[in-house]
């Protein structure tokens, strides 16, 4: 038996001893929540919601007769400074806020509802409890109040200063953004831009090895964020290492589009973009096939294209390399939360007649996926304490956003994310192509990080049961981003492969199977696109060729230009 929220809500007021309002008000926003339409009713069961008021109501006494002499230890790195052990009543506000946070996480948890539902209330528990805590607020902050007094103000007033400068800059600091420069100290590698249209740049690097493969290498980033993710710093660029592996090694560069792109479709990015790049860099290679690699919505990008290809007849990509890439959109992890029906048909809506989906707006809801690390935490730092957050090239990266199509943002949220049609023979029309992967049999390298929240794992290793050619599946340690961009010489995280010719069902049967090992997956990724390489040959000494010729250093004028 169940019982509908409100009922039980009248009977848990009712119980709870009238400790501390904000329990009640807690309890308020999580009977409050709002879930859309379709969601089912939030209902728990009785037996789960006495224990939970039992236990509550034991610790809330205990912690209100003994809470001001009681030495507190938290094991939460935003109350874990002396200022809030020598604090009483900081400490015993952090004490009550986290009871309050269990509690409100195991109704969640004890929450009788479907799937998606069920996400939804955990996920808007989680931002309420984030936000909520007495950290984010200088009143409660024994750690910035004990900065105040000791600077005599000059933190207090510093953090007004950061306050007004992200004010104005339109988002939080992460780092201290002055101390980068693109081009300068991040995406370094050099090379040339041989070739652009109205979509997307595509850089050719200088070589590093006497001799370099026959066949020509592209890489295809994500278009939600600038390509420099790959090529931070030379220590950790994945793009200076293909190059040093002797691959001849292309790189597309997509442009932040401004309102003279707001029209642009998916089928643009297929045919203008993936599709262009790669007919570009078998030209300026001079070879009939590419290897070829997609990250994330990169790789997502190139499926299309290899789709379409497929159709064609027209052979030109030896293999494919995809990392963190949702194929299948099955499993679509947390974000799955926010796509419903209603979302997709208010996006159509919005961008029926053009328009952009703002970086800034996709920026933060990322962010708001991980909100103590990549909200509060510069909240706390930035505005409360006056602090300069350090220099970080990623978070750096991570704030440079970039603006998208709204046509082809809200086909591809459709098309993929919510009806999954990637993955159905014959359902989607690209290109003018009906498209069936089945058809795509090229040898595949698929990666997947075991702890990415954007990309689960499941995700990452459902492309195995798609593409019916020969593959390796190969999952690293770590989350989207860490988990990709781990360079050997780091020897760091770990990796595992599995047996060979072995792709169950389900990922935990591949996991159960496979061997680990120490360090980065880049070895044995670059052992095998050596295979598919062809032979090797002497490097040629310009960039481009007769047609496509060198049209400015890299890392070029897109990856500059800010949404």
């Amino acid at each position: 038996m169940a019982q509908d929220f409100g009922q039980f809500w009248t009977q848990a007021t009712q119980q709870l001893p009238q400790l501390d309002q904000s329990w009640v008000k807690a309890m308020d926003a999580f009977k409050n929540l709002d879930l859309g339409e379709g969601a089912s009713k939030i209902v728990i069961p009785p037996e789960k919601l006495l224990e939970l008021q039992k236990q509550y109501t034991q610790e809330a006494m205990e912690l209100w007769n003994h809470g001001l002499q009681s030495n507190f230890t938290f094991k939460d790195k935003r109350f874990s400074s002396d200022a809030w052990h020598h604090n009483p009543l900081a400490a015993f506000s952090a004490a009550l806020y986290l009871l309050n946070t269990r509690t409100l996480m195991s109704l969640a948890d004890a929450v009788h509802a479907d799937p998606k539902t069920k996400s939804r209330i955990r996920f808007a528990v989680e931002q309420w409890s984030a936000a909520s805590a007495p950290s984010n607020f200088l009143a409660f902050n024994a750690e910035a109040q004990k900065k105040a007094f000791e600077t005599k103000g000059e933190s207090i007033a510093k953090g007004v200063q950061n306050l007004l400068h992200d004010i104005e800059q339109g988002h939080v600091s992460m780092t201290d953004e002055s101390l980068f420069e693109v081009g300068k100290n991040v995406a370094t590698s050099e090379g040339s831009i041989v070739f652009e249209n109205e979509l997307f740049q595509l850089i050719e690097y200088k070589p590093l090895t006497p001799q370099v493969f026959e066949k020509p290498f592209l890489l295809i980033p994500p278009c939600i964020n600038k390509f420099y993710i790959l090529d931070l710093q030379p220590a950790n660029s994945l793009i200076r290492y293909a190059v040093s592996q002797g691959h001849r090694t292309f790189v597309v560069s997509w442009r932040n589009p401004d309102q003279s792109l707001s029209h642009t479709t998916w089928d643009d990015y297929i045919e203008q973009g993936a599709i262009q790049a790669i007919e570009v860099t078998r030209a300026i290679g001079g070879s009939d096939q590419i290897n070829a690699l997609g990250f994330c919505v990169g790789g997502t990008i190139l499926t299309n294209a290899l789709g379409v290809l497929a159709q064609q007849k027209r052979d030109w990509v030896a293999s494919a390399t995809l990392l963190t890439t949702l194929v299948d959109f099955t499993d679509t992890g947390v974000l799955d939360i926010f796509i419903d029906e209603n979302f997709v048909k208010f996006r159509e809506a919005q961008f029926a007649n053009g328009g952009l989906m703002a970086g800034k707006d996709m920026a933060s809801t990322f962010s708001f996926l991980r909100p103590n690390d990549l909200v509060w935490n510069y909240v706390v730092g930035n505005y409360l304490k006056g602090e300069t957050p350090p220099p970080f090239d990623l978070l750096y990266w991570n704030s440079d956003s970039t603006n998208l199509p709204g046509p082809m943002y809200s086909w591809y949220v459709r098309n993929m994310y919510f009806e999954n049609n990637l993955i159905k023979p014959s359902k989607l029309s690209v290109c003018g192509e009906k498209i069936d992967l089945k058809q795509v049999t090229l040898p595949m390298y698929i990666y997947g990080s075991r702890e990415d929240h954007i990309v689960p794992i499941d995700g990452s290793y459902a492309s195995t049961q798609v593409f019916p050619g020969k593959k390796r599946f190969v999952m690293g340690a770590s989350g989207h981003i860490a988990g990709v961009i781990n360079p050997p010489e780091a020897k760091k995280r770990s990796y595992w492969i599995g047996k060979n010719n072995y792709f169950p069902k389900k990922v935990g049967d591949w996991i159960e199977a496979a061997s680990e090992h120490s360090g980065s997956w880049w070895t044995d990724w670059s052992q095998w696109l050596q295979t598919h390489a062809g032979k090797k040959i002497a490097p040629r000494k310009k960039y481009g060729n007769t047609h496509f010729k060198s049209i400015e250093p890299a890392p070029g004028r897109y990856v500059k230009a800010k949404a």
